[in-house]
């Protein structure tokens, strides 16, 4: 399993309800329902990882999670939204986030930060859109379309009354957390991983 759905899996409480949106083939859902008996369901385009979800007995739906959520779940039918490496390729990530706390009562996302120090560096320098390890598409076939930095999504966070519960990032592999990291993770961390809830709601311990 990849190192950022493992920290994700950290995250999850055993025997709790959870929507992956964007799933993929399954891997969080599968190990999290194998490990932590969590029963979650998955939500995908793609038809090829929706056949080995099902070849894994996982509860998938196939869904463009562009046009929302209203259609599949009702209020806080969810313990947890996880949402990874996804919300810089929607349409609207501001109302998406909405959607993500209208069904769970907790929401976790990762997404690839645009201030990265080599990313500030080969703008400052080329001109030239950056291209990373975390970001290595060029402008024009990318998919990130609302690409952002840690200071943006809590800033909007802060806008939409979202409590940041837990935050961390790591480099491009999803596994290493330096000391600069910790100190100025807006600088330094390639990737973040937020989990948070509605201001008001209460996460118990």
């Amino acid at each position: 399993m990849r190192a950022d759905l493992a920290i994700i899996a950290d995250w999850i409480k055993p025997g709790s309800s959870l929507l992956d949106m964007g799933c993929g083939d399954g891997t969080l859902l599968n190990y999290l329902r194998d490990n932590s008996d969590v029963d979650g369901i998955g939500l995908e385009i793609d038809a090829q990882k929706i056949e080995s979800c099902i070849r894994d007995n996982i509860s998938v739906i196939q869904a463009d999670l562009n046009d929302g959520l209203e259609q599949y779940f009702s209020d806080s039918s969810f313990d947890y939204v996880v949402m990874s490496q996804t919300l810089q390729a929607m349409d609207r990530p501001d109302i998406l986030l909405e959607e993500m706390l209208r069904v769970g009562k907790q929401g976790i996302i990762t997404f690839p930060n645009m201030a990265y120090w080599k990313g500030r560096l080969q703008l400052g320098i080329s001109g030239f859109m950056p291209v990373t390890k975390s970001l290595p598409n060029n402008w024009f076939d990318t998919p990130n379309i609302h690409l952002c930095t840690l200071r943006d999504f809590e800033a909007l966070c802060r806008e939409k009354s979202i409590n940041i519960l837990e935050r961390t990032v790591v480099d491009h592999t999803h596994s290493k957390s330096t000391l600069l990291m910790r100190l100025f993770p807006n600088l330094f961390g390639e990737i973040a991983i937020y989990r948070f809830c509605r201001n008001g709601v209460q996460i118990s311990s």
